[in-house]
């Protein structure tokens, strides 16, 4: 990603010795018009573009169609024709003394590590708390000698699949930059064999010996001058999922490195590649936009704009991506209905991120190049106007958008995978549970490996279209009775999802949260929704407007929701307890092993936790004798002061569960819908290092959970504590959770390998 200048020291008077030297003028000049092109380009600033006009109108009167047509003398007009181009771009000559250009280029290079696409690469590979770099300088060695010479780039397997064989280009009588740049179609790296056969034996013993010493995967650069060869450097070579897996298993049965070491070489990250589907990559379309790969996959689908047309559209067969301008809990169906959403606003943990993420949803947010227009229903990218109906391809993997339907790959797991990750469990110390609302859900987390649910979000089930008018119902309720009445309709409905999630989950923990969002939430935020409804149920507008302007709240995550619910409508608990309580001795009664946790959301004093632990404890006394297995009742920690009183919730707490998305956005006092109009300027200027709702932050949110766990075990030394929020699928995060002495970690079921893989990363390099 930073800056190379090649060829460096050559003015008339070097030039002339290398003449001399080599007696082939055609190299000297050819080696100087590179430099003066790159040189101008990297140090000076002058766009290449000039430098190609030149090369292309000598071409074309020459009547040549590649450089290495041209003849020395065309070579040494090309060469003043650059200098030509310098003076005038700059208003200086081309530098001269060998010094200078040295001096420049040690400069450029420097420079080059604050260029755009080094700070994106740094920010894309979590490379951070780097002050700068390193600058090499030394002997050139060339391949544009004439046709015994020429430069490749190899890798010593496959990256693109793990197969074990040469995979790389070659082109004769050129440089380096030729082979990236793309000037001319190289060749196989197979066709070395046939015109320098001597040369490719080496190169190749070369690779098994660069391979073995470095145990892995070898990127090699390699320039051949005159018939000798020279390697330029060496590095492990980046590779796709597949390859990763593939050569990680072959290098232990190769006895080069050992299973843990294997474990080591892979990228959590890569997993995602093998989990979701992805764009065939045969397919050639150019993206229209970009925006954060919120959740990885790829979809292709008709773009509706709301949720009750996604839901339609889905049931008449159709493929729909739900296009918002952002999303809310209202548009739950419709995103569950859809094959991708994608939004304008929102960021990597916004409510279509999180929620995507948990249904294995490809998800596109934050997409600052669409404009949305709900009412028109319109999609505008550029001059480009896509209306209803039209059909888009997401890539949630990178977050690009593309204009019509590109071809699907489907996932599958190779006979290495399944290998590999029965060596990740067998050294990993912490469990790996899944954030899981439906039955489908539960199992696909299982398939991939998840032992347990370690969130499993009530809310979800209310916003089923059969379901909302029942908790409207209790919602518009006049008394106690009348909620308890509402309610009753929706427990069995609540016990029959339990019962499905018990069965899936058999013979591992089951955490359910409790309702959480604020009732306001579960009504029509419009004044034609508010009329359908006060139609649908027979309530007058006037008091359905007068109910939701009293359940409105200016600032939703931190007013009226979670265990606070239970304490003003404790008839809301007492319903779910009664759901889980009776699915679970269903369960039990047809020989599914159940162990139901049931888990408190916002708890911030234990005498709140007290005073509803015991109403839960009202309700499970009804079932004495009735309950045969384990029931826990513990608390989400997700607000500082919870944090720092842990000792004292303990108390009441059979186990902990860190919620860090609010934790994260109470610590820092951030909104994770807001926070991504600032927080890309906070990053480009490195007022962050890393985005906070993405990896948990160590100095701040970290401290308060290290001192939550150490507080809560210090009032019960066995106690259990996880992780819920989406943290807990992040590679450092999950490492960081391991090093605190979290039981588990819990994430959306397509982050599950990830997890997986990490936490075992964390027990080895611990």
């Amino acid at each position: 990603m930073m800056d190379t200048i090649l060829n460096l020291g050559l003015n008339n008077r070097t030039l002339q010795g290398i003449i001399d030297k080599t007696k082939n003028p055609r190299f000297a000049w050819d080696s100087y018009r590179r430099f003066i092109n790159m040189f101008g380009n990297v140090v000076l600033g002058i766009s290449h573009e000039h430098f190609e006009h030149e090369m292309e109108k000598l071409k074309k009167s020459r009547g040549v169609t590649l450089d290495t047509q041209l003849t020395s003398r065309d070579l040494a007009l090309l060469t003043q024709s650059y200098k030509s181009v310098v003076k005038k771009q700059t208003g200086k000559n081309f530098p001269d003394d060998p010094r200078e250009q040295l001096k420049l280029a040690v400069d450029a290079v420097f420079h080059s590590w604050n260029n755009n696409r080094a700070i994106a690469y740094r920010r894309i590979h979590n490379i951070t708390g780097l002050l700068g770099t390193a600058v090499n300088v030394q002997a050139m060695v060339f391949g544009n000698m004439g046709e015994t010479s020429g430069t490749g780039v190899l890798f010593t397997r496959n990256p693109g699949n793990g197969k074990r064989e040469l995979f790389g280009e070659f082109l004769l009588n050129a440089q380096g930059e030729d082979v990236v740049a793309g000037i001319r179609t190289p060749s196989k790296i197979e066709s070395l064999e046939k015109q320098m056969p001597k040369v490719y034996k080496e190169l190749f013993a070369i690779t098994k010996l660069l391979e073995k010493h470095n145990k892995d995967m070898q990127d090699i650069e390699f320039t051949v001058e005159e018939g000798r060869l020279f390697i330029l450097q060496t590095r492990n070579g980046k590779r796709t999922g597949h390859a990763a897996i593939k050569i990680a298993v072959d290098l232990v049965k190769e006895k080069l490195i050992t299973k843990k070491e294997a474990i080591l070489k892979v990228d959590p990250n890569l997993l995602n590649q093998l989990l979701h589907p992805s764009i065939d990559p045969k397919a050639q379309l150019k993206a229209v936009a970009k925006g954060l790969p919120a959740s990885p996959g790829a979809s292709s689908g008709r773009i509706v704009f709301t949720a009750e047309k996604a839901v339609e559209w889905t049931d008449n067969g159709e493929r729909v991506i739900l296009v918002r301008k952002e999303t809310s809990p209202e548009d739950i169906q419709g995103m569950y209905a859809s094959v991708g959403i994608l939004t304008a606003m929102g960021g990597m943990t916004s409510h279509a991120a999180v929620v995507a993420r948990g249904m294995g949803k490809c998800c596109v947010a934050g997409c600052s190049d669409i404009s949305v227009d709900a009412k028109k229903e319109t999609l505008t990218i550029g001059s480009t106007v896509l209306k209803k109906g039209d059909t888009i391809t997401l890539n949630g993997t990178t977050g690009e958008v593309f204009i019509g339907t590109l071809p699907m790959v489907d996932p599958e797991f190779s006979p290495e995978f399944r290998t590999f990750m029965k060596w990740v469990d067998e050294v990993r110390a912490m469990k790996v549970r899944t954030n899981a609302d439906t039955p489908k859900d539960a199992a696909k987390a299982r398939s991939f490996g998840a032992e347990g649910i370690g969130l499993c979000r009530t809310e979800h089930m209310f916003f089923e279209k059969s379901r909302i008018p029942k908790i409207r119902e209790m919602i518009l309720a006049k008394n106690d009775d009348e909620k308890r009445r509402a309610l009753a309709k929706l427990l069995p409905l609540q016990e029959n999802d339990f019962f499905e999630i018990f069965k899936v989950m058999s013979g591992y923990p089951v955490t359910i949260r409790l309702l959480d969002p604020p009732l306001h939430e579960f009504l029509p935020q419009n004044e034609e929704q508010m009329k359908a409804l006060s139609k649908q149920m027979n309530v007058p507008l006037s008091e359905l407007k007068k109910t939701a302007e009293y359940l409105h709240e200016i600032n939703p995550m931190l007013g009226h929701r979670g265990c606070r619910l239970a304490v003003t409508t404790p008839a809301l608990y007492e319903m779910q307890v009664h759901a889980i309580i009776r699915a679970a001795i269903r369960a039990h009664g047809v020989k599914i092993k159940v162990i139901p946790e049931i888990e408190v959301p916002l708890v911030t004093t234990a005498r709140e936790l007290r005073v509803i632990r015991k109403s839960i404890e009202k309700v499970l006394d009804e079932y004495k004798g009735k309950i045969k297995f384990p029931v826990k009742i513990g608390t989400m920690i997700e607000l500082p002061r919870a944090c720092v009183t842990a000792d004292e919730i303990a108390h009441e707490a059979d186990f902990f569960s860190f919620g860090t998305n609010d934790l994260t956005q109470c610590t820092f006092g951030y909104s994770r819908d807001d926070a991504g109009k600032f927080l890309p300027a906070y990053m480009d200027q490195g007022i962050l290092e890393r985005d906070p709702t993405e990896s948990i932050d160590k100095n701040g949110v970290g401290e308060l959970m290290k001192m939550c766990v150490a507080k809560g075990r210090s009032t019960k030394p066995l106690l259990e504590i996880g992780i819920c929020g989406e943290h807990g699928g992040e590679p450092d995060s999950v490492k960081f959770c391991h090093e605190i002495g979290l039981n588990y970690v819990s994430c959306s079921p397509y982050r599950v390998p990830i997890a997986r893989l990490a936490a075992a990363q964390a027990a080895l390099k611990n």
